[in-house]
């Protein structure tokens, strides 16, 4: 199981921009589709952005377009998610994650990093 870390988060204030980092640390990392995932106090966890082996194939969720962007450097072996004009409902655990199986559903993720904190708040 390929492991991933998250950093990146932090506290801004709305309007604000942060851009959080995942690496792994197998080299099988470019066989891998990538995703972003959030919890929000509360909620239940849910898709925030996905992107293909490639790097040229992305998804968000409805909440996040046009101010997310997901991109991943493979000889890095990493993924990234730039937000910019963050709002206080963006506030979460982002979660990293590789996707293992056949659905794109959470459970088509097999490998989770520990997640890292966003809090938008003025």
């Amino acid at each position: 199981q390929v492991q991933l870390v998250e950093s990146g988060g932090g506290l801004v204030q709305p309007g604000g921009s942060l851009r959080l980092s995942c690496v792994a640390s197998e080299r099988t990392f470019s066989t891998y589709a990538m995703g972003w995932f959030r919890q929000a106090p509360g909620k239940e966890r849910e898709f925030v952005a996905s992107i293909g082996q490639s790097g040229g194939i992305t998804n968000y969720a409805n909440s996040v377009k046009g101010r997310f962007t997901i991109s991943r450097d493979n000889a890095k072996n990493t993924v990234y998610l730039q937000m910019n004009s963050l709002k206080p409902e963006d506030t979460a655990v982002y979660y990293c994650a590789a996707k293992t199986g056949v659905s794109w559903i959470i459970a088509g993720f097999g490998s989770w990093g520990q997640g890292t904190q966003v809090t938008v708040s003025s």
